[in-house]
């Protein structure tokens, strides 16, 4: 497989593109008002124990408080900072967590130190855990704790043995250590060499918390670039392409020193044309953040987000098979799985997934699909676990959300509908209105009112000669000056009281 990862930096942002055979499947994007968190260790003091929700809140000096589970601050938990194979080091540590946990010795006006895991969204605060790490190149540093983990990607048996026989010998006293993907078939010097910098990093942080102030942070984690560089760019990447001199001399400059090997690799585009648009990535990014997207001969999915579930509709649309209609839908619904697996990481979904195949109705056909959904997750690095499909065609996905999914972080909500897709239809805004005058004439006793409008209500309102206009006026002894005004909303209208001389709209509502 073809891998490269192509990196566009603008005055407003910077975005990184990893693309698998041609086809963009991860996309970044770092702005410098809205930085990463994810890594970020911080001194914190208690707020608060909540042990009705097996919880603390942390004061880390953010305008909201970090949210702790008693489950992080477990002495066999490991949670480790993004991009450091989270679910590898789970698959390692085989915690299983019980529905209920020991409340620790927790008070309030503690100090503690907590790395954030999961960034804030929305009005919540970030997700932090006590057990701190800090990811190298080749290793994932763990202090306080004293086991050693291998990535569950390196397949082979007798690399994992020989990399954790390394780790057994090289572990400092006090520390745990996991072995990440890219540390396969590397040599004992390699992977001591990258211990002694993390460990350097680790005494940098140690310092700052005995000098820093409570609440404060410790250590910020390198920016999405650096860090995509240090977590992606291994053997198995062909090419990296920036359009940025300055970030193309600072990502050879770390690459110097960590793997000189890979120096050739990286390449600066000197093109006038945007880098994107050279790549066909800029298209690929319009196309798949659309809300239907197509695949396959005709075929397409339809993906909607809410704030808790993302569900995705599989439709055979034009797809004309020439088998049977249960072969024809098993057709469909494979390659509706490559494509929705190649979403989910493009998209950065989260949470809870809820995919609705074709329906099949032999079992041996629904275990195909998902046995090939297990096969295709498998590239994800994100921590996710799939359900086999029920009876009525539904697979249930969970996948790890450490951050706002990428239709998020591109797009901001409508102004007009408020992120639903939808406004109140003429019908409705008329019915509002009408509501709205019988109250004040009712309240008020007044005869005479200005209505302000949007053109097209105004129009809907005046057509015909028993207009709703007329209707509303006759109906309630008044007079209605109804006056277009561009500037509202469809579903806004503004009165004006001919007796007040004023706006009072928001005297009369419900």
């Amino acid at each position: 497989m073809k891998r490269e990862i192509y990196i566009s930096s603008t005055t407003t942002e910077s975005r990184i593109a990893l693309l698998e055979d041609g086809q963009l499947v991860q996309l970044f994007v770092e702005r410098p008002e809205t930085e990463r968190n994810i890594g970020d260790i911080y001194k914190g003091m208690i707020r608060r124990v909540t042990p009705g929700m097996q919880a603390a809140f942390v004061d880390i000096g953010w305008p909201v408080d970090a949210f702790i589970h008693f489950s992080d601050l477990s002495s066999g938990a490991v949670s480790l900072a993004e991009g450091a194979d989270l679910e590898d080091i789970a698959a390692e540590s085989k915690r299983q967590r019980p529905m209920e946990w020991k409340r620790p010795d927790l008070k309030a006006g503690q100090e503690i130190l907590v790395q954030i895991v999961k960034e804030s969204l929305g009005k919540k605060g970030p997700r932090v855990t006590s057990e701190i790490s800090l990811p190298g190149r080749l290793l994932v540093l763990v202090p306080g704790a004293a086991h050693i983990g291998v990535s569950r990607r390196i397949d082979s048996l007798k690399e994992k043995r020989r990399l954790k026989t390394i780790l057994l010998k090289i572990r400092p006293e006090g520390f745990g250590l996991i072995a990440r993907t890219v540390a396969e078939e590397r040599s004992e010097d390699e992977l001591a060499k990258d211990l002694k910098v993390v460990m350097r990093l680790w005494d940098m942080v140690s310092a700052r918390v005995a000098k820093t102030a409570v609440p404060g942070r410790v250590h910020k984690e390198a920016p999405l670039t650096s860090s995509i560089i240090r977590d992606l760019f291994g053997p198995d990447i062909e090419r990296v392409v920036v359009d940025s001199k300055t970030l193309y001399n600072e990502i050879r400059s770390y690459v110097r020193s960590v793997a000189r090997n890979l120096l050739d690799r990286i390449q600066l585009h000197k093109e006038r044309e945007p880098i994107f648009d050279v790549a066909k990535i800029e298209a690929e990014i319009e196309k798949g953040l659309a809300r239907k997207v197509w695949f396959g001969s005709g075929s397409y999915l339809v993906i909607e987000q809410t704030e808790a579930v993302v569900a995705i509709d599989v439709n055979s649309g034009r797809f004309i098979g020439k088998k049977q209609q249960e072969e024809n839908n098993v057709k469909v619904n494979l390659l509706a799985v490559r494509e929705i697996c190649r979403q989910i990481r493009f998209r950065d979904l989260g949470g809870i997934i809820i995919i609705d195949f074709i329906d099949m109705t032999e079992e041996r056909n629904r275990r195909r699909v998902w046995d090939e959904m297990r096969k295709e997750m498998r590239r994800d690095r994100a921590k996710w676990d799939v359900a086999p499909i029920s009876q009525f065609g539904i697979m249930e996905l969970t996948r790890q959300r450490t951050q706002p999914s990428l239709v998020y972080t591109l797009n901001e909500p409508c102004s007009v509908c408020d992120g639903s897709g939808l406004v109140a239809s003429k019908e409705t805004v008329v019915t509002r209105l009408e509501g709205w005058i019988k109250r004040f004439r009712s309240r008020t006793g007044e005869l005479g009112l200005t209505v302000r409008a949007h053109p097209e209500v105004a129009q809907f309102i005046t057509k015909g000669l028993k207009s709703h206009i007329r209707r509303i006026m006759w109906g309630n002894l008044m007079y209605i000056k109804l006056e277009p005004d561009d500037s509202l909303r469809l579903e806004e209208f503004r009165c004006y009281s001919w007796k007040r001389q004023a706006d009072v709209t928001d005297e009369f509502r419900t």
